[in-house]
């Protein structure tokens, strides 16, 4: 079998209510004519939103027709072994001109029993934000499930929500149960279990282009909301440079941020799962033996699991990647 090699991916783009155009002009993407282009969707195994291969001699190939032929030494043998031909992981970068909906997301068991899918633990990489400008992650109190119905139908939910002033690098993860939302003038980028679940609580009574409003899953969202009260939202992480530095870690993903300034060799036979480098900021190439591909700010390449060694090459004096596999302890 011809040797596997780090894959490109044409972004599906998402139109959506709340969506700007960042992801055009910060990010250069060729958005087209959506005027209100929220998501790019960089790698995705999701039904109907699979992702193509855009180079090498797999151009054309999605990425289940890729897992089917390829399983264990595209994304590891353990990875394949628990998730089969569904591809566990969903990047996307998303553009909130406008407020996002306060919603919440159900876990495994709650998402397995209701729809037979996955549930949606999250990380959000902040890569441009206005000043100022806010997202929600839980709640500012200690609360039951009996005081959150108080305030939601007397109309006082914001006053439950802890909201957060981001800027570019900050990082947030957002386990299923978690209330939370994306607050206008934020672009980031979205790591998330492959699910595309979610119950919509709030929509600030907004009414799409039919004047209608979008529905919201009040009943539903009731048994997947984790009301616990937690001090810190935000993720404190500390980067050492030329070195992979961990950021988040859970058992559906784990993510570092690596900044480089000269080459950095990778030696990743002991992962035993596909990496995913997103440069946020900067360009690098990335060397095998075989070939190269050059990777810039915006875009995301997958390294399947059978290439243990290649090296990673900033072009310009300085890059950031996130660099996303799947951890050793998943069961």
């Amino acid at each position: 079998m011809t040797q596997l090699y780090p894959l490109r991916f044409h972004p599906i783009f998402q139109e959506r209510i709340w969506g700007g155009d960042r992801l055009k002009t910060v990010l250069g993407k060729d958005t087209g004519e959506l005027t209100h282009c929220g998501e790019s969707w960089e790698l995705s195994g999701v039904e109907d939103h699979l992702s193509v291969v855009a180079n090498g001699f797999l151009e054309g190939n999605d990425l289940q027709d890729l897992i089917e032929v390829y399983m264990g030494d595209l994304v590891g043998e353990r990875v394949f072994e628990k998730f089969g031909h569904e591809f566990p992981l969903l990047v996307k970068f998303i553009d909130a001109e406008d407020d996002l909906s306060i919603q919440v997301h159900p876990d495994d068991p709650l998402a397995r029993k209701r729809h037979n899918a996955y549930g949606k633990t999250e990380m959000w990489y902040v890569l441009d934000a206005d000043p100022g400008s806010q997202l929600n992650s839980g709640f500012n109190q200690v609360l039951d499930k009996k005081k959150y119905l108080e305030y939601f139908q007397e109309g006082r939910l914001m006053e439950l929500l802890h909201f957060e002033e981001v800027k570019p690098g900050d990082v947030f993860y957002i386990p299923a149960g978690r209330v939370h939302a994306i607050g206008k003038g934020i672009l980031l980028a979205e790591i998330q279990q492959t699910s595309d679940v979610t119950y919509r609580i709030y929509d600030y009574n907004r009414k799409d282009k039919k004047g209608k409003e979008r529905e919201l899953h009040t009943e539903l969202a009731l048994d997947a909301i984790d009301f616990s009260y937690t001090e810190n939202h935000k993720t404190d992480y500390e980067v050492v440079r030329n070195n992979s530095s961990l950021v988040v870690s859970c058992e559906f993903f784990t993510t570092n941020v690596l900044e480089m300034d000269e080459l950095v060799h990778k030696e990743v036979s002991q992962l035993d799962s596909f990496i995913i480098y997103i440069c946020v900021e900067g360009n690098c190439t990335v060397t095998w033996d075989g070939g190269s591909e050059f990777v810039m700010k915006g875009e995301t390449i997958l390294i399947p699991a059978s290439m243990e060694e290649f090296d990673l090459i900033p072009l310009e004096g300085f890059c950031r990647l996130l660099e996303i596999y799947i951890p050793s302890e998943i069961e």
